[in-house]
């Protein structure tokens, strides 16, 4: 079926309250301990909200520990129910890490693999892709995405055709820390993506002037980068001993600084998923945790931020 008509079909359930499974009162109530999913515009495949980020906190190299250690993380992952793993070869031997905690833990049938292309990295768009691949131990990547709109292009002209041939599944754009919106902002409109990435946090908006919202009116899959800021975010919030507010805890169950910060990132209408980053299994444990339960309405929503602005 047409990916254009999809998107409309999409939109019109979007329109009429259906397309996102987690908005039925009482529903999520119901499952709190299930990890929730939004479908993905372009073909309706459910996607959990939570997923995992590799930045940084994958690059060990081949440290037997270290790998041992991430590879928890990962099965930590999965026994929640997640699905997107993001990385990039700018990432060091992030590609290397999930690779080897794959091949140890087996690949669930939930993984969503997400790569991007960064033309420092050397070689050309397909050459790059296969050889990540490899790294990771897949036939082929769910999501390829052009990193930091690097040669964007070039890279997403081939992206296209790979797609085409079934080569992979979907494609993508990415920035972060709030570079090139204007840029970003001219991708999305006219030319045929299926997922974004870019950074929107509590404390980090910009996203909510324009990109959200085009990529809702256009139908294409947002996944938010830095939910915690590179960590300083709810670091930060911990060091001062700060508590989650009682009001959050009874309206939408947030237990943990990280139920607050990501479900006020998740429940954004345009937000599929968000993809904090850690190396600890108890953080992961605690994001996950994130996608569950009753999620924040739009009145919670300026709440929290007003919250948060007041400290």
């Amino acid at each position: 079926m047409d990916g254009r008509y999809l998107r409309r079909h999409f939109l019109k359930l979007l329109a009429a309250g259906t397309a996102c499974i987690w908005g039925l009162p009482g529903q999520a109530n119901a499952q709190a301990s299930t990890l929730i999913a939004k479908p993905i515009p372009d073909s309706g495949e459910a996607l959990p909200l939570i997923g995992m980020g590799t930045w940084r906190t994958f690059n060990v190299g081949d440290d037997p520990q270290l790998l041992a250690a991430r590879t928890q993380v990962v099965k930590a992952f999965f026994a929640h129910g997640g699905g997107l793993i993001d990385s990039s070869p700018m990432y060091g031997s992030a590609a290397d890490t999930i690779g080897y905690a794959l091949k140890q833990l087996g690949k669930p049938e939930s993984l969503f693999s997400a790569e991007k292309v960064w033309s420092p990295a050397g070689g050309s768009t397909r050459e790059q892709i296969a050889s990540l691949a490899r790294r990771w131990g897949v036939d082929k990547f769910d999501l390829v995405q052009v990193h930091n709109l690097d040669d964007w292009r070039d890279h997403l002209a081939v992206l296209r055709e790979m797609k085409a041939a079934g080569d992979l599944r979907y494609v993508g754009i990415t920035t972060s820390h709030g570079r090139r919106h204007s840029e970003f902002e001219q991708i999305l409109a006219n030319e045929e993506v299926d997922f974004c990435q870019l950074t929107y946090n509590i404390t980090h908006r910009e996203a909510e002037q324009r990109l959200l919202p085009l990529a809702r009116e256009k139908g294409i899959a947002v996944i938010a980068n830095r939910p915690y800021d590179g960590g300083s975010l709810i670091k930060g919030l911990k060091r001062r001993g700060e508590q989650v507010p009682e009001w959050a805890k009874k309206e939408f169950g947030c237990r943990t600084w990280a139920d607050f910060l990501l479900k006020f990132i998740v429940s954004h209408p345009a937000v599929n998923c968000a993809i904090p980053a850690t190396s600890q299994v108890a953080h992961m444990n605690e994001n996950m945790q994130a996608g569950t339960g009753s999620m924040p309405d739009a009145a919670a929503r300026r709440q929290m931020v007003s919250f948060i602005e007041s400290l």
